[in-house]
């Protein structure tokens, strides 16, 4: 077979392309050679690489981790999965319809309302006066329209979300814009992305589970676990797969020394194996299913990754592998609840997984979604909105594959942790990589959504009795202008009082 490098859009349906490790996956395509394992984290969210076979389909912009692949171009351009997230995200934006303020509405009515008030005090006093008549009207009228001069109106609302944005930022909050920060304290329903947003996003060493702790194997510690996570590090160190990186992490923590390995081996699809002091170890699948024992049938139930170890034929043990849960998800779901806020869930994680996960942070089983792809994500996100009856629902993630449904929500919520994609189509930001943030963003919509409505009643009950007592006559331009002064001012204070209040 002829090989050559071609621009990516020279490629053509039907074209066999050769990916090598390390590289970006194309266009979306199924294997006719090799064998390897795909990290799909970007797309479906899945934190654990894909093992990828003849068959098997691939996804364009996906990574291929360690073998070599051999696909057949299926789609290309715009019809890939990748341009449909694009187009999809494209859309949830157009698609949605500015936020009608409640100064904006009440305003519309206001200065019409005013202005005729204006003529009435002018045409009475015109009429009405004892003497100079067409001077008491034209000041009676004057005071009439400038104690109704929208200042405080008008600056009731950009002040408090000018103050409540700034505050967002020193709180490690970015709020694109005041209709976010006015939709955040409405929020009813929450939609979390699981893989990198409640969890971490990275392999990690959970348990080390003993399957015989008669062994004789001698380390630099008679300890049984240290034994078993010696060995694999000795092997993995060699590998560059994910599950590796999560040993080899582990090994580190625990200050262990690697054993010499000789005739290493990496079983595409299945694990490693050497030589270690004259016997030989495999790292990877369960071999045989006799050999694999209760306490890693309970993990595996659970829905986390097991990793044996073997010596020779035998079975020494396991290593438990997950993605593991922020250490304050588990307080956030909590406070959500208590605050009346139903929680989701979706994922592109087995829905195995997903109900372990869920179960663990206290989400109800059937607000758990687990295989989720970009659109079906966002189609599920639909459905919570229309079974919501019209509430805010907020979407909370971080990846590439969450874009479409971070648009498509009515706030959508990113973790800077994330990509920049993500940031760049939700409009609040978490800068800070703790996850309770987003109950201080909820707070601080809350509480300026508070002064604002605060700042539009003083402003509208200054007018009501200031209106008046100007078409009565009993107050100057001069007076007016003091008073109308003294609103806004006063509006403008109660804004700043907004720095004191904690969120």
């Amino acid at each position: 077979m002829q090989k050559k490098k071609v621009a990516i859009d020279q490629i053509k349906i039907g074209d066999l392309i050769l990916v090598k490790p390390g590289e970006k996956i194309a266009t979306d395509g199924v294997v006719v050679e090799g064998e390897s394992w795909v990290d799909e984290a970007m797309i479906t969210g899945e934190p654990m690489p894909v093992f990828k076979k003849r068959g098997d389909k691939v996804i364009g912009g996906t990574i291929n981790k360690e073998g070599m692949l051999i696909f057949k171009a299926q789609k290309i351009g715009g019809e890939t999965l990748l341009s449909q997230i694009i187009k999809l995200v494209k859309e949830a934006q157009s698609s949605k319809a500015p936020i009608q303020r409640l100064a904006d509405i009440v305003s519309s009515y206001f200065v019409p309302a005013v202005l005729i008030l204006a003529i009435i005090t002018f045409v009475f006093w015109y009429f009405n006066a004892s003497s100079n008549n067409l001077i008491t009207a034209m000041l009676n009228s004057i005071s009439v329209l400038i104690i109704a001069c929208p200042c405080a109106i008008g600056l009731a609302t950009p002040t408090a979300v000018m103050v409540g944005t700034g505050i967002g930022a020193q709180n490690g909050i970015l709020i694109k814009d005041a209709s976010s920060l006015e939709l955040l304290g409405k929020v009813k329903a929450v939609v979390f992305d699981k893989t990198g947003t409640l969890t971490y996003g990275q392999p990690d060493i959970l348990d080390i589970l003993i399957k015989n702790q008669n062994s004789k194997f001698k380390s630099q510690n008679d300890n049984s676990k240290l034994k078993i996570i010696q060995i694999a590090f000795s092997l993995e160190k060699f590998s560059s797969h994910p599950i590796a990186e999560a040993v080899v992490k582990k090994a580190k923590e625990l200050k262990l020394k690697a054993f010499q390995v000789s005739k290493f081996k990496s079983i595409t699809g299945f694990g490693v194996t050497g030589v270690i002091f004259g016997k030989k170890y495999y790292v990877g699948k369960l071999l045989k299913n006799k050999d694999d024992f209760l306490e890693a049938k309970k993990a595996k139930d659970q829905g986390k990754t097991v990793v044996y170890v073997y010596e020779e034929d035998k079975v020494l043990g396991a290593l438990v592998i997950t993605d593991k849960i922020k250490d304050e998800a588990r307080k956030l779901i909590d406070s959500l609840k208590k605050m009346g806020i139903e929680v989701y869930m979706v994922t592109g994680d087995s829905q195995k997984t997903a109900l372990a996960v869920g179960k663990f942070l206290g989400i109800l089983e059937k607000n758990v979604f687990g295989k989720m792809l970009p659109k079906e994500k966002e189609k599920v996100l639909k459905k919570i909105k229309e079974k919501s009856g019209g509430r805010v629902v907020a979407f909370v993630g971080d990846g590439v594959n969450d874009a479409p449904v971070l648009a498509s929500a009515d706030v959508g919520i990113a973790l800077s942790t994330g990509t920049d994609v993500a940031m760049e189509v939700a409009q609040v930001t978490i800068v800070n990589k703790n996850l309770l943030t987003i109950l201080k963003a909820i707070n601080l919509s809350k509480k300026t959504l508070r002064t604002i409505k605060l700042n539009l009643f003083w402003a509208f009950v200054y007018n009501i009795i200031l209106i008046p007592v100007a078409m009565a006559g009993k107050i100057s331009p001069i007076l007016a202008s003091a008073a109308m002064a003294f609103s806004s001012v006063s509006v403008v204070t109660n804004s700043l009082l907004l720095k004191k209040a904690k969120i």
